[in-house]
């Protein structure tokens, strides 16, 4: 317990930053938010691309089951 409290309240190895422009960052985190959307939406519609080719190729397979068999 003892060494978790000086752990604990030993001053941190990290480098301590004078000057943060937090706007900067901001505007990082934004743009990086609109990439991450683009990205989202462009994957989906891809993923419904996809779906919808499966189903198509799926209905045609069925189609020509149906139609060797003269149901």
């Amino acid at each position: 317990m003892i060494r978790f409290l000086r752990w604990f309240f030993s001053p941190s190895k990290k480098p301590i930053i004078d000057h943060v422009d937090i706007y900067s960052k901001l505007q990082e985190l934004e743009d990086r938010i609109k990439v991450l959307e683009e990205e989202n939406i462009e994957t989906t519609n891809s993923l419904y691309e996809f779906t919808n080719s499966l189903e198509a190729r799926i209905d045609i397979l069925t189609l020509e089951n149906w139609t060797r068999k003269n149901v």
